[in-house]
């Protein structure tokens, strides 16, 4: 029998990639296919590169093409890994294939507002008519459920294609899940780290998102388990890191920008958020007083070669804002309001975004 290379294709869309669930052909999977003297050459990429999956793959790939084409065909493919997850196309993903971006919020030390951040950015997002989910990742203290208001909430479930799927709690147009839905708010979570990352990553695996524009990430403060399960499993486009001025939280800020440039992470850091930059009084709203020293974040954002996205300034309301679920970019004209607001738009242009609406 003739070998031709539709012949070769259609054999292999026969081919199903395990991880993905569909055929590796529709995945544009296989490259640089050849034949030289009855022996068919091929590369081809796969989600789980462990050598029990390639083995299954290659026994798969001679089993259609020697049904197709005969017993007497020879099959030699070069098969290897996808790559990490942030780095593979969306149609490449087993975790969240439908989200265009997936954005961490990090911080080197706790107290500098990571989760304030986090959360105003994705109800910024939303303003501009963007579709946003987030995962409070902080497993040890979730403070998202009640910065949207919805402590008391629980996640429904939902089918989807016969599997039952978590449903996210909605609040502000975003999409919401937290370990913190899952218990009291007086309740302490006290896992160990396999079980945390375990509980962290079914947040991802096993909820139904949708189509997203933006996936944001509040992680807990420092570096850790979580940081590394989320970079391995998760596809990051990138992280955005807070920090207040002082240098005593810098320090901590320069572990975690190491961290996530490290060979083996290798995850795009969008820029530094200098939170808390200055104090303006009500009654003199030009003056700015800078508590915590002025420009630390946007110093060495400089020195580092990383942009330098937002000056969120503290202010009472932002304080009061988060305490009673309402973040502070609902407020529309205030300062604060239009840093967080700016923020959003840089964020959406640091990934070639634009807004379907402006604000």
């Amino acid at each position: 029998m003739e070998i031709t290379f539709e012949k070769i294709r259609e054999a292999l869309s026969f081919v199903i990639e395990p991880d993905l669930k569909k055929d590796i052909i529709q995945l544009d999977l296989v490259s640089n296919v050849e034949v030289k003297s009855g022996t068919i050459y091929f590369d081809l990429k796969i989600s789980n590169p462990a050598m029990h999956n390639r083995k299954r793959m290659e026994e798969a790939c001679e089993h259609q093409l020697k049904r197709f084409l005969g017993n007497e065909v020879k099959v030699e493919p070069n098969i290897t890994a996808m790559g990490k997850a942030h780095e593979r196309a969306p149609e490449h993903r087993s975790i969240l294939p439908n989200v265009k971006h997936v954005i961490a919020v990090a911080s080197g030390k706790g107290g500098v507002g990571k989760s304030t951040v986090a959360s105003n950015l994705a109800v910024g997002l939303v303003q501009q008519g963007f579709k946003v989910g987030m995962v409070d990742a902080d497993i040890y203290g979730p403070s998202v459920p009640a910065m949207f208001d919805v402590s008391m909430e629980k996640p429904q479930t939902i089918e989807v294609d016969g599997k039952e799927y978590i449903k996210p709690v909605e609040s502000r147009g975003v999409k919401l899940l937290s370990i913190g839905f899952f218990s009291t708010p007086d309740q302490a979570v006290v896992w160990r780290g396999p079980m945390a990352t375990k509980a962290l990553t079914q947040l991802f695996k096993d909820a139904y998102w949708g189509e997203l524009d933006f996936m944001i990430i509040d992680l807990p403060p420092g570096t850790g388990d979580v940081h590394l399960t989320l970079v391995q499993q998760v596809p990051l486009t990138g992280v955005i890191v807070v920090s207040t001025p002082q240098e005593i939280a810098l320090v901590d800020v320069r572990k975690a920008l190491g961290m996530f440039n490290l060979p083996q992470i290798n995850v795009p850091v969008l820029g530094l958020v200098e939170n808390m930059a200055y104090f303006s009084p009500p009654d003199l709203p030009e003056k700015k007083y800078y508590i915590f020293g002025k420009s630390g974040a946007k110093d060495l954002a400089d020195r580092m070669n990383i942009d330098y996205l937002a000056e969120i300034p503290i202010v009472q309301s932002i304080r009061e804002a988060g305490d009673t679920g309402r973040p502070a970019v609902l407020q529309k004209t205030t300062p604060q309001a239009k840093a967080f607001q700016n923020l959003a738009t840089r964020v959406a242009e640091k990934v070639g975004l634009t807004a379907p609406k402006t604000i």
